[in-house]
């Protein structure tokens, strides 16, 4: 089995997530949806063998666009499609080729049956990450594109500003995981988010972005730890705390963004360390082994 991880451009209106995640649901194994509405997003976790992971995210990307307008969308998290990213995820390293093989496979299909465009990333896209394509949002992305600057990798080559593009991409398990700061002060969540985050010479694996969600009233820094080995999850989460007292703020409450690897909860247990947000319901193995049990028919 492998896992997905798509993003669809919604996260307001009930009734169109669960259209769209009845639609994932199709073939392979609903496992989690995570809807925020300051993001006005949704992530859906996904698994299933290759044919049925295929076939479901075929449908989740069809029943998204269908619904998704992006003229209308607002909402603090970047993105540059309805559906915005299709990551396939190996549930062992040694699996990867098999990831790479179905998030090739559903590009060519995206763009085939779906006609829409389609760029790769990650480890079927010379390691580009998502913010490659996202940096100045849609409107940027559909310049680079008329310019000649991008080509998508599947698809036609314009971009309609209805549906935008499909980021579809293979990568190893990521944890995404937020902390609120107990401030109003967006500037010191952009402080702390730029002290932890590897690229501007933070933790190994990790990125990190400051907002201020105004529907909920929160200050956050939302991450996405893309090496947990390198930037064990805890230690992340005490990075924040520390820069934060820097600034004279506390870390409030945590949110995990679908679900979390077995060993990344027993790694802070070994540790004795908190994870705000993070219980033992979220556990990928955990709710894999549960689901798995009551699917009716095997996958095939």
């Amino acid at each position: 089995m492998l896992e997905a991880v798509p993003n669809a451009s919604e996260g307001r209106r009930a009734e169109v997530v669960s259209a769209i995640g009845v639609a994932f649901a199709r073939a392979a194994v609903l496992l989690d949806t995570h809807s925020d509405a300051d993001h006005n997003r949704s992530v859906f976790t996904l698994a299933g063998e290759e044919h049925d992971l295929v076939e479901s995210l075929i449908a989740g990307i069809a029943a998204a666009v269908e619904r998704i307008d992006l003229r209308e969308h607002v909402g603090v998290h970047p993105r540059v499609g309805a559906v915005d990213v299709v990551p396939v995820v190996p549930f062992a390293p040694e699996s990867m080729e098999r990831a790479k093989s179905v998030a090739r496979l559903v590009a060519a299909r995206v763009g085939e049956e779906l006609r829409l465009p389609v760029f790769l990333y990650g480890e079927v896209g010379a390691q580009r990450r998502p913010a490659y394509f996202r940096r100045g949002g849609l409107d940027e992305l559909r310049r680079r594109v008329d310019a000649g600057e991008l080509v998508p990798d599947e698809g036609p080559r314009e971009i309609d500003p209805r549906s935008g593009a499909v980021l579809v991409g293979a990568r190893h398990m990521l944890v995404a995981y937020n902390l609120d700061l107990m401030t109003d002060d967006v500037r010191i969540a952009q402080a702390v988010a730029a002290s932890v985050r590897e690229s501007t010479g933070g933790m190994r694996g990790v990125q990190a972005i400051g907002l201020r969600l105004p529907a909920s009233g929160r200050t956050q820094v939302s991450m996405n730890v893309i090496d947990v080995d390198a930037a064990p999850l805890h230690e992340v989460a005490q990075r924040v705390r520390r820069e934060a007292r820097s600034h004279g703020v506390s870390v409030g409450g945590g949110e995990l963004v679908g679900l979390v690897p077995e060993r990344v909860v027993a790694a802070a247990a070994s540790a004795g360390a908190e994870l705000p947000g993070v219980d033992a319901s979220q556990v990928l193995e955990t709710v894999l082994r549960s689901r798995l049990a009551e699917w009716p028919t095997p996958l095939s």
